[in-house]
C-alpha cells in the first residue's frame, strides 16, 4: 500500500474506548496497519506519552509492526529519520512522547519501566504471564491483536472483563486491499466445502472466527467455569520441573461419568519442600517415576505419592487411555488449556504426521497422563470407573 487509506477497520478501531481493546481478525484485515496510526496520533496529542509495542521476538517485530509503523509514517509524510533510533528501536516525538518496540523474550523489559499505552502484536504467541507482567505496568490503554487460530487467554481471560472492548475484523474491513489479494483470500471459501483444512483456514483467516490447530492430540474436552461442589477429587498428577520447565500439579475429579481437570500449580523454581506444601496429605498423587529421590522426599513429608509406571510405549499408552474419556477443564487452568490447544502429533521433514506427539506443551498433560495410566489401567480398581 503506497498511500494510507481511511478504511472501515480504522473507523471501527477508533471507536474502541475501554481500557483493554481486544482485536481479533483474519488475514489482511489491517489490524496492525490501523492500530499503529491510532497510537501515533495519541502520542502527538498528549505530550510525554510512553507507548510500548511488543511482539514475540525482534525479528517478528521487524517483519511486522516496525515495518508497518515506518510505512504508515512515510505514506502520510510524517516519518523523520532523525527521530528513529535504530539501536533502541524507538521513535521519539518533539513533545517528549515516544513509541518503543521490544520483544516478549526479554525478561528485563517485561518487569521494567512502566508505560501509558501497551500494544501486543499477535498476542497469541506470547504467554499469559508475559501479558500480565506488561499489562500491570500500563497506566492507560492495552491493545492486543491476533489471528484466532485457536482459543487462548484473550478468550478465557480478557474478553470476559467489563472493561474490555472486543472486535472482529476481516479482509472486508480493509478497503486498501488490492482486488487480486481479495480474490486469493476468497478462493478458500470454495475449497472449504470439500476440505477440513480449508474450512478451518477460511474460518480463521477469512471470517476471523476461532479455529483449531491442525493435528492436535486431544479434542475430547470442554471448558467449564469451576469445579462443581459435588465433584469428587480422585487423585492428583504431578510432573516435576525446576529451571526452564514448570512443575505441574493437576487435580483430577470424577463428575457424572466425566473427569474434571483443574490446574493446581504450574510454576518454575519449586524445590521438593515447596511441592509438598502444595499437596494434600489425604489424596493419592502419581508422579514421574524417573524422579525417585523427589518422590521419596515428598513421601517423607507425609504425602501419599507414588511413581507412575513407565515403559518404552508409556506415552502412547497414556495418550490412548486419555483419548477414551471425556474431560471437563476449568477455565482457570490457563496453562493446561494452552497445552491442550498446542499439543500436536509430530511430523517428519516432508510434513507427514508421525505416530508420536511433539516434545513440547506437555508438562500439565504429562502430569495428567501419570495419573490416568495408574487410575484407568485396571491396576487400581478403586480409581477405575
Amino acid at each position: 500500500m503506497n498511500n494510507f487509506v481511511n478504511t472501515t477497520a480504522l473507523q471501527k478501531l477508533a471507536k474502541l474506548n475501554k481500557r483493554v481493546k481486544v482485536v481479533q481478525g483474519g488475514t489482511s484485515a489491517g489490524k496492525t496497519y490501523n492500530i499503529l496510526p491510532i497510537l501515533y496520533s495519541k502520542a502527538t496529542k498528549h505530550p510525554n506519552t510512553v507507548i510500548s509495542v511488543v511482539s514475540e521476538s525482534i525479528p517478528h517485530l521487524r517483519r511486522g509492526a516496525i515495518k508497518d509503523f515506518i510505512t504508515v509514517l512515510i505514506s502520510t509524510g510524517r516519518f523523520d529519520d532523525n527521530k528513529w533510533n535504530k539501536s533502541l528501536l524507538q521513535y521519539t516525538l518533539n513533545n517528549g512522547s515516544y513509541i518503543e518496540f521490544f520483544s516478549a523474550d526479554q525478561p528485563d523489559r517485561l518487569r521494567g519501566a512502566r508505560r501509558d499505552i501497551l500494544y501486543i502484536n499477535e498476542c497469541n504467541n506470547i504467554p499469559f504471564d508475559a501479558y500480565n507482567q506488561l499489562a500491570v505496568r500500563t497506566s492507560k490503554e492495552v491493545w492486543v491483536d491476533y489471528n484466532p487460530t485457536f482459543e487462548f487467554y484473550a478468550h478465557t481471560e480478557l474478553i470476559k472483563d467489563i472493561d474490555t472492548d472486543f472486535i472482529i475484523l476481516t479482509y472486508k474491513d480493509n478497503e486498501a486491499l488490492s482486488p487480486s489479494i481479495v480474490k486469493e483470500i476468497e478462493k478458500a471459501k470454495e475449497k472449504a466445502k470439500t476440505s477440513e483444512y480449508w474450512q478451518n483456514w477460511w474460518n480463521v483467516y477469512g471470517l476471523g472466527q476461532i479455529g483449531f490447530l491442525e493435528g492436535v492430540v486431544f479434542n475430547n474436552y470442554s471448558i467449564i467455569d469451576y469445579v462443581p461442589e459435588d465433584a469428587k477429587l480422585i487423585g492428583i498428577g504431578l510432573d516435576f520441573g525446576y529451571t526452564n520447565d514448570p512443575t505441574a500439579i493437576i487435580k483430577v475429579y470424577k463428575y457424572n461419568e466425566k473427569r474434571i481437570l483443574n490446574e493446581h500449580c504450574y510454576r518454575t523454581g519449586m524445590v521438593n519442600n515447596d511441592i509438598a506444601n502444595m499437596l494434600p496429605d489425604d489424596t493419592i498423587i502419581y508422579a514421574d517415576s524417573a524422579e525417585p529421590k523427589s518422590i521419596e522426599e515428598i513421601r517423607r513429608k507425609g504425602r501419599n505419592i507414588k511413581g507412575a509406571s513407565k515403559g518404552r510405549d508409556s506415552i502412547m499408552y497414556g495418550i490412548d487411555l486419555m483419548q477414551q474419556n471425556d474431560y471437563l477443564v476449568t477455565s482457570q487452568s490457563t496453562n493446561l488449556i494452552k497445552e491442550l490447544r498446542n499439543y500436536c502429533w509430530d511430523k517428519d521433514k516432508t510434513g507427514k504426521k508421525l505416530n508420536k506427539p511433539i516434545d513440547a506443551f506437555n508438562h500439565a498433560l504429562d502430569a495428567i497422563r501419570y495419573h490416568e495410566m495408574e487410575s484407568l489401567s485396571g491396576r487400581h480398581d478403586v480409581f477405575t470407573f
